[in-house]
């Protein structure tokens, strides 16, 4: 049997399908493999070049082949989906990863390292936990209104309103066991939420990317651990441009013609880096309204012609290419984009 060069490998929990070539392109491999038959498999085979979507587990299923010698190739699934001649199979998927990874302007997603991916997790974790306390203190307030306890607006608020309950002595026995259980778990959550933002703090004091990304105003400790945790290296992007399109924070294209035509943000890549940076830049947004920062040239001009949003937008963008010349080059920022008034 002639030995391939090349693999498409499509994964799922237990069956993984393979579609492989040989240095003639002939087809030589096109099979299921059980997990344990899959190991084994790449185990005895000679160096190959592995192509896989990037998805759930496709990081340790690379770390693994790599170290049995293969070159393993991660391929976000949009860009493995024009290859896909017809229908949805798992056959037809290993093919257009087969034929993708062969295209030269094809990219490609860095292999993350254990270390990295439970960053990554730290920073997920953290995400999960804020949903939560969120879910819990907008049903805290709905119970609480029912009963006419109105409790002012923002998170700093919750547990004065929760202590306003559970001090209520005209609400029925039920009620009060229901506010008491709820409460407990509010506060369970507040206790966990400490415990990882106290880890994610620590991470961000040792990692000397993510001190250098905080020093731009408007990002912040979380902003630029996300940016050190998840960004690719900067060496990918040919520009700051390139950078900030990564996690979509560039209009959409619809030019034709020699008429150019755009959109809204495009909202590729990572939606939570993205929504974080803009966060960010509006709340410094907010500081340069009340007179607390005096805005630069370009961000004044740009509030007095656009809407605060569009400009929240704009700002994310400058952000995120400012952390892309700080990643490359080094240093730290120091051009204010908005300064305290004098």
């Amino acid at each position: 049997m002639n030995i391939p060069v090349r693999i498409g490998m499509d994964t799922s929990k237990s069956v993984f399908q393979l579609h492989g070539v040989d240095e003639n392109e002939v087809v030589v491999v096109r099979r299921q493999f059980r997990r344990a038959e899959m190991i084994r498999y790449f185990e005895r085979l000679p160096p190959v070049l592995i192509a896989i979507e990037s998805c759930g587990s496709s990081h340790h299923w690379a770390r693994l082949l790599r170290s049995f010698g293969h070159e393993v190739k991660l391929i976000p699934p949009q860009y493995v989906k024009p290859y896909v001649k017809r229908g949805k199979n798992d056959a037809a998927d290993a093919e257009a990863l087969c034929e993708a990874v062969t295209r030269p302007s094809m990219r490609f997603v860095p292999v993350k390292s254990k270390e990295r991916q439970a960053a990554c997790m730290l920073m997920t974790v953290r995400e999960r936990l804020v949903s939560v306390k969120s879910q819990l203190s907008n049903a805290f307030r709905s119970y609480a209104a029912e009963f006419g306890i109105i409790g002012p607006a923002g998170r700093q608020n919750v547990n004065s309103l929760i202590k306003r309950v559970l001090d209520d002595d005209t609400l029925p026995d039920m009620a009060r066991d229901l506010f008491r259980l709820q409460a407990a778990e509010y506060a369970a959550i507040e206790t966990r939420l400490e415990e990882i933002e106290a880890k994610l703090m620590k991470w961000h004091r040792e990692d000397d990317v993510s001190r250098r990304i905080a020093t731009i105003p408007g990002v912040g400790p979380i902003g630029s651990t996300m940016l050190s945790m998840k960004a690719p290296p900067p060496e990918t992007f040919r520009s700051g441009r390139d950078f900030a399109a990564w996690p979509g924070l560039t209009p959409k294209d619809h030019s034709t013609g020699g008429r150019q035509r755009h959109g809204g943000i495009t909202k590729a890549g990572d939606s939570a880096l993205r929504s974080t940076l803009i966060v960010g830049a509006t709340a410094l947004l907010r500081h340069v309204r009340k007179g607390r920062h005096k805005p630069t040239p370009w961000l004044a001009a740009l509030l007095e012609r656009k809407p605060p949003k569009l400009v929240a937008v704009a700002l994310a963008n400058k952000f995120a290419r400012i952390a892309w010349r700080l990643m490359v080059s080094g240093g730290v920022y120091n051009r204010p984009i908005a300064a305290m008034p004098t």
